[in-house]
């Protein structure tokens, strides 16, 4: 071989002058054992790619949403401005402007290639706005932001969100790894834009829990459980005591001394909510049962002590209760029977009703336990489907089983006086 040129690896060391069967020349391969590479996943790599996944899944819902929002707006307002001039297939290019030629040039042959290949399954979408991307959709928004102006209060709203956004599109796009807080930050950024674009995805409608993205679209698979905390305190960081009570029209509650309530929201708060025509009724476990003796031993505390806190809480609610002008409507009751479980149902009644609910466990505190919460009637239908038809089945959910067990145990409890 000439000098400077490419010199070959040697074959099978084995046999001189290469392997058996091996044209002269030939590159040999290396064997996996001599790259040295590990090719297995083990249980921590796939937890941690599933723990991406799923990050990027709900990441994506937003997104999407978002885009078609974004899609909807954008053709709203400037199609009929430029289509009765440059026609239903050429609007859009006219809209971007010489600036945008080459992005939705790009756009217009991904819809022909598209067309060809038969991917357009439905005709809603066989348009050259349905393939443009999220910034360029806000390209065409800010580029026309006198169009847009009469609808929008502030422009810097918008384009802050669609700037948190773009973040998050950028890690999801390319199945890089999405932290917990980008994520929170795009939920939050998405929802605010939805918002602001007029998409009727607003606070539910007694403001206490957002309607979540996620929970629209696969929440049915779950019942109408909302969201699963491992203790009291973390629940309060989404749901504080505020949001649950406050502006609630019916308050029914259920537990050992029902603390979420008592030392979460003042009895000022409760004699107004109670005067607005909110109707409570409260079932403390009777502090002088044997069922509290058997929870203080649970627990390891001293005798009396959890009795004695019930006591103060229940007198804490009878103040309340004296200074109303209608003590109806705020009733206090006590149970005997062993405790299974705490619940708060704030408006069951009604279609925007919300639980908090806790069971007891052995060893550990109200505050300690795992808590559900839980949709009320606005999830009670879950669609299936059968032969290609949908069909739909009334269910309660967990949360009309909680209210039937309080509705039992209240018809067996004695009122406090």
């Amino acid at each position: 071989m000439s000098s400077g040129g490419l010199e070959l690896p040697p074959g099978d060391a084995g046999h001189e002058g290469g392997s058996a069967g091996v044209p002269p020349g030939a590159v040999s391969l290396a064997r996996p054992m001599e790259i040295g590479a590990e090719l297995d996943w083990g249980a921590d790599a796939w937890s941690e790619v599933r723990t991406r996944a799923q990050r990027a899944g709900r990441a994506y819902i937003w997104l999407n949403l978002v885009e078609q929002r974004l899609r909807a707006v954008v053709a709203a307002v400037l199609r009929p401005i430029y289509e009765p001039v440059h026609g239903e297939d050429d609007w859009v290019v006219a809209a971007a402007g010489p600036a945008g030629q080459e992005w939705v040039q790009r756009a217009v042959a991904v819809r022909e290639v598209s067309r060809r290949k038969g991917y357009l399954l439905d005709p809603a979408d066989d348009n050259v706005i349905s393939f443009l991307t999220l910034p360029q959709l806000r390209e065409l928004m800010v580029q026309h932001w006198p169009c847009f102006e009469p609808y929008f209060d502030d422009r810097r709203d918008v384009e802050l969100a669609l700037d948190e956004l773009e973040v998050t599109r950028n890690v999801v796009s390319r199945n890089r790894a999405l932290s917990e807080a980008v994520l929170a930050q795009a939920e939050r950024a998405s929802a605010r834009l939805l918002e602001i674009l007029g998409s009727g995805t607003g606070a539910h409608s007694s403001g206490r829990l957002r309607v979540d993205a996620v929970e629209e679209l696969v929440g049915d698979r779950y019942a109408d459980v909302v969201s699963v905390h491992p203790d009291r305190v973390r629940l309060q960081r989404q749901l504080p005591a505020e949001d649950l009570f406050g502006g609630a029209r019916r308050l029914d509650a259920i537990g050992i001394g029902l603390n979420l309530l008592v030392q979460n929201f003042s009895g000022r708060r409760l004699v107004r909510l109670a005067e607005s025509g909110c109707r409570t009724r409260l079932l403390f476990l009777n502090p002088a049962s044997s069922a509290v003796k058997r929870r203080e031993r649970e627990l390891g505390l001293k005798k009396g002590e959890l009795s004695r806190s019930v006591e103060m809480n229940i007198l804490h609610m009878r103040r309340v209760r004296s200074k109303l002008r209608d003590p109806g409507a705020f009733e206090i009751h006590v149970f005997d029977e062993t405790p299974r479980f705490t619940a708060y149902l704030v408006d069951g009644d009604g279609a925007d009703g919300l639980a908090v609910v806790q069971t007891y466990l052995r060893k550990a505190r109200g505050m300690e336990a795992p808590v559900l919460v839980l949709r009320g009637a606005g999830r009670g239908v879950v669609r299936h489907v059968q032969d290609g038809r949908d069909n739909h089945e009334s269910e309660g959910g967990l949360f009309e089983t909680y209210r039937e067990e309080f509705e039992a145990v209240w018809a067996d409890s004695r009122p406090v006086s």
